[in-house]
């Protein structure tokens, strides 16, 4: 193996080469455009990833790590965020003002002197954009605003954060409206700012889809905090949902100027919390106007209708004594038509009864007298028998009979010693008293 010549460089001498190498070929600044793929902040200073990536497949294609020190960064960050409207975050692209920085114990890295907001904030406009062409090539941008508001929107389901202050303005105006209306509000809790908005929205409306029902429409305010927090609005899925929902949306979170994609889509915007439960009221109260109106252009109808049929009732009320007149005239000529046609009719029926009654009585007579012969017969029968089984007659003929206590004995076992028996016979009865059996002498 063959060695250098020359005595081998250490790794400090060697990056001491590349540095001085950067310092005389790169000593200028550059302005780079780049996403910022990590953005972390720590005793002041601030330290970024910066990545290129394929337009077509999102592969990085560069990568380089950045860094502005804490004097820059403290004139930076809130320049930055006043014309941007946004805080540099992650995900942002940018235009830096850079210049090369190789250190021989920390490696290369770029030194941020300047940010140009108006870049990215052209860069979030173009995305707003794209987003906005994306919902009107599905057909869903004006969706949720073709949705009709009831008339009677009392019922409302609100997305806030439950300690906004925006969010107890809502309710304070709604519930001492200078109409007395009662409104029924149920919160959905949600984050209103930072990397979790989206998702955190989405969330609620899920839950509140799932109650629709319940529910006239949907409101969704913010209760302030920094023109840097709208970002979380800007966001594709966030919109896609909102614009397919079953309800009106209602948004209210945002001032004048910052409009969202949220905003764009939803069925009615808002500047803030307090003029989303202003114009809830109003459209109350616009339909309070309209049933009020309709209410006195009925009552103004029935009044006229109860004119005509007053005027009515009193042309009948002069033409009821002719009729009835005529009516009588013509109901007693009918009573008295049907008086006599009556009094024939039971002329007739009584001569028709009186004819059977003749006959019934004539058969009645017939089979009284039918009767009673057949039960005179059945009556000297029974006389015969009855004679026939007369008990004195056996007595005639020499018999007797013996009784005890009425009864006929007929066996020596129905009486026993000291008992009476009576004996009768044809010409009276003999009494006797029962002697105990005296037994035989052997």
């Amino acid at each position: 193996m063959a060695y250098p010549t020359s005595h081998p460089l250490s790794l400090l001498e060697l990056n001491g080469l590349v540095r001085q190498a950067i310092e005389l070929t790169m000593d200028g600044r550059y302005w780079v455009e780049a996403e910022v793929s990590e953005l972390r902040e720590s005793h002041g200073h601030c330290y970024m990833e910066l990545v290129q990536k394929d337009p077509h497949g999102n592969v990085p294609l560069a990568r380089a790590s950045a860094k502005c020190w804490r004097q820059a960064w403290a004139v930076l960050r809130p320049y930055f965020t006043r014309i941007a409207g946004n805080e540099p975050r992650a995900g942002m692209k940018m235009l830096l003002e850079v210049y090369p920085q190789f250190h021989e114990t920390y490696g290369f890295s770029w030194i941020v002197t300047d940010i140009d907001p108006t870049y990215t904030l052209g860069d979030m406009a173009r995305k707003r954009q794209e987003i906005v062409a994306r919902l009107k090539a599905e057909g869903v941008f004006t969706l949720n605003k073709e949705l009709p508001l009831c008339a009677i929107a009392r019922r409302i389901a609100v997305i806030s954060s439950e300690t906004a202050a925006g969010y107890g303005d809502f309710c304070d105006q709604l519930l001492h409206n200078d109409y007395g209306f009662g409104f029924s509000v149920t919160l959905f809790p949600a984050v209103m700012q930072g990397e979790q908005v989206g998702p955190s929205i989405i969330n609620a409306l899920n839950q509140i889809n799932a109650r629709a029902d319940e529910f006239d429409c949907v409101v969704i305010i913010r209760g302030g905090g920094a023109t840097s927090d709208m970002a979380g609005f800007d966001s594709l899925e966030l919109a896609e949902n909102v614009a397919n929902f079953p309800l009106p949306v209602i948004t209210g979170i945002g001032h004048e100027r910052d409009e969202c994609v949220l905003d764009m889509i939803s069925h009615t915007r808002v500047k803030t919390p307090t003029a989303a439960a202003a114009f809830l009221i109003a459209h109350l109260k616009e339909a309070a106007d309209a049933l009020d109106s309709i209410g006195e252009r009925i009552t103004a109808a029935v009044t006229h209708r109860i004119d005509l049929e007053r005027g009515r009732l009193d042309r009948l009320a002069e033409t009821i004594p002719r009729l009835f007149s005529l009516a009588r005239t013509r109901q007693e000529a009918r009573l008295s038509m049907l008086a006599t046609r009556l009094s024939a009719a039971t002329a007739r029926a009584v001569q028709q009864q009186s004819a059977g009654l003749d006959r019934l009585s004539q058969r009645l007579k017939a089979g009284a007298q039918a009767m009673l012969t057949g039960q005179q017969h059945r009556i000297a029968l029974l006389e015969q028998r009855a004679l026939a089984l007369d008990p004195a007659l056996p007595l005639k003929r020499g018999y007797s009979i013996t009784l005890f206590k009425g009864r006929a004995i007929h066996s020596p076992s129905d009486i026993k010693p000291g008992d009476t028996i009576e004996t009768r016979v044809e010409r009276g009865a003999i009494l006797s008293v029962v002697k105990p059996q005296e037994s035989a002498e052997i």
